[in-house]
């Protein structure tokens, strides 16, 4: 295991636990040190990054393919982050992005009726960009 990130690196959320966790787009190039675990939000499967992956199909703008393969894909992502550099990513790094970053707040105790507004103070103004996302992470809250 890796030191976490520090706070202070663009796109690092730290969790109520403490627990920090990079978002970003796959447009950007990652970090230096890299991540040791990341979750890739994208249609299709991408290319192999050199450190441990899940990926989870979810289509832009649009809501994952298995639900419950995110909850798990984020069920562990959060147990890593607990010592370890884990990141969350999309294309874009925001709506995908940060609607998987606001399932994680849930999962670490964030109500999931205040997801949205910890990710959006903590990360990007606009993350969670419909309002199908923001559903769905009320859904999260009760799953």
């Amino acid at each position: 295991m890796g030191d976490p990130w520090p706070p202070d690196l663009p796109g690092v959320v730290t969790l109520p636990s403490g627990r920090r966790v990079l978002g970003r787009g796959l447009r950007s190039a990652p970090p230096e040190p890299p991540p040791e675990f990341g979750v890739y939000l994208l249609g299709r499967r991408p290319a192999d990054p050199g450190w441990e992956q899940q990926w989870v199909r979810w289509r832009d703008f649009g809501l994952p393919a298995d639900d419950r393969e995110l909850r798990r894909a984020l069920t562990e992502a959060w147990e890593r982050a607990d010592g370890e550099r884990v990141e969350i990513a999309c294309r874009g790094g925001t709506g995908r992005t940060g609607t998987a970053l606001a399932c994680l707040a849930v999962l670490d105790g964030v109500p999931a009726e205040d997801a949205v507004a910890f990710v959006r103070r903590r990360y990007r103004p606009r993350a969670v960009e419909t309002r199908w996302q923001r559903r769905f992470v009320l859904r999260f809250g009760t799953g």
